[in-house]
C-alpha cells in the first residue's frame, strides 16, 4: 500500500515538473519573441536612418546649410533648395491639424455621451470607411471637384471679404486657382479626421462608467463631465489619435500632389500654389537623371524624417510635462 502511495505522489511531482518547465518555455520564447520584434523595430528605423544619409550625402556636401535655406530648386542648372517644400509640408499639415482636431473631438464626443443609441454605430461605421479610401480617390475628388467648387464660389468670396483688411488681404489673395495651399490643407483635414475620430472615440470608450456617473451625480452637466472626467482620462490616447493624423498629414503624397500646384515657390497667400516634400519626391523622383538631383531628393526625404521624429519627440516631452504636472 505504502510502495502504491509513493508511485502515485511520484508520478504528481514529475507532471508538476513537466507542467513548469513548459510553462517556463513558454514564457521564456514569448520574451524572446517580443524582445526580438521591439530590437526588429529599432534595426529598421537605424536602417532608414542610415540609407536616408547616405543618398543625401552628396547634396548635402555641395549645398551645405543653405539646402535648407533656398527657395530655388532648378534640375537644369542643379541648383536645389528645400526650403519651398518644407514650408507646404509644415503649413499644409498644420493647417489639416488645426480643422481636423476639434471637428474629430466633438464628432467623437458626440457619438459616446449624445448621439441615440440606434445612429451610434452607422456613423461610426461611416467614419471608419472614410479611412479607408485610397488617398488617390481623395486627390482626384479634389481636383475635379473640390477646387473647381472652391475656384468658383468659396475663394472669390473670402478674398473680396478680406481685401481691405491688413494681413488677411495678404493671406488670402487672388487669383483663385482652386487648388493650392489650402486645398490641399482641406484634402488633408478630411484625409485625417477619420483617424481622429475613431481613436477619439475608442479612447473616449474606456472611461470608466462609475466616473461618469459619479460626476453626473453630483450635478455635472455633459459639458463638465467632458471637459473634467473624459478629457483629463484620455488625454494620452487623444494625443496618440492626433499624433497618427498629423504622421499621415506630412507624409501623404498622392491627394496632395492632385491639388497642391506643385510649384517651388513660397507666397503669402493660402491659395498660391505650392509643394511639400513627398509631392516633389513623387513627382520628380522618376525623373531625376543626374546624381546630385536624386540626392536631393533623398535629402528631403531625410528631411521629412527628422521633422517626423522631432514633432513625434516633442509631444511625447509634453505629455510628460502634463503628467508630472498633474503628480500621473
Amino acid at each position: 500500500m505504502t510502495a502504491v502511495s509513493d508511485a502515485a505522489t511520484s508520478s504528481a511531482l514529475r507532471t508538476r515538473e513537466a507542467t513548469v518547465r513548459r510553462f517556463a518555455f513558454t514564457d521564456m520564447a514569448f520574451r524572446t519573441a517580443t524582445r526580438l520584434s521591439a530590437i526588429l523595430v529599432l534595426v529598421l528605423l537605424g536602417g532608414v536612418a542610415i540609407s536616408l544619409v547616405a543618398g543625401s550625402w552628396e547634396a548635402l556636401s555641395k549645398f551645405g546649410f543653405s539646402f535648407l535655406t533656398t527657395e530655388s530648386w532648378n534640375p537644369v542648372t542643379e541648383n536645389f533648395g528645400a526650403l519651398a517644400p518644407i514650408y507646404g509640408t509644415i503649413v499644409t499639415s498644420a493647417i489639416a491639424i488645426l480643422i481636423a482636431v476639434p471637428i474629430g473631438i466633438g464628432i467623437a464626443i458626440f457619438l459616446t455621451e449624445l448621439c441615440p443609441r440606434p445612429l451610434r454605430r452607422p456613423i461610426a461605421i461611416a467614419v471608419e470607411l472614410l479611412a479607408g479610401i485610397p488617398s488617390i480617390i481623395y486627390g482626384i475628388w479634389g481636383l475635379f471637384v473640390f477646387a473647381p467648387f472652391l475656384q468658383t464660389t468659396i475663394q472669390p468670396f473670402v478674398i473680396w471679404l478680406f481685401k481691405g483688411i491688413p494681413g488677411l488681404n495678404s493671406l488670402f489673395a487672388g487669383p483663385p486657382y482652386g487648388i493650392g495651399l489650402l486645398t490641399s490643407s482641406l484634402i488633408l483635414a478630411i484625409m485625417v479626421l477619420p483617424f481622429i475620430t475613431s481613436i477619439t472615440k475608442d479612447v473616449f470608450d474606456t472611461v470608466p462608467a462609475v466616473l461618469k456617473e459619479s460626476a453626473y451625480g453630483i450635478g455635472c452637466t455633459t459639458w463638465e463631465v467632458t471637459r473634467r472626467v473624459t478629457i483629463p482620462y484620455t488625454r494620452v490616447g487623444i494625443m496618440g489619435g492626433v499624433m497618427l493624423g498629423l504622421g499621415r498629414a506630412l507624409g501623404e503624397t498622392m491627394a496632395v500632389t492632385f491639388v497642391i500646384g506643385n510649384a517651388h515657390r513660397i507666397s503669402a497667400s493660402l491659395f498660391a500654389p505650392g509643394t511639400t516634400i513627398s509631392a516633389t519626391i513623387a513627382n520628380e523622383f522618376t525623373e531625376a537623371d543626374g546624381n546630385l538631383y536624386t540626392s536631393s531628393l533623398v535629402s528631403l526625404g531625410l528631411i521629412l524624417f527628422i521633422i517626423t521624429f522631432i514633432i513625434l519627440a516633442l509631444a511625447r516631452y509634453m505629455l510628460l510635462r502634463i503628467d508630472s504636472r498633474t503628480g500621473a
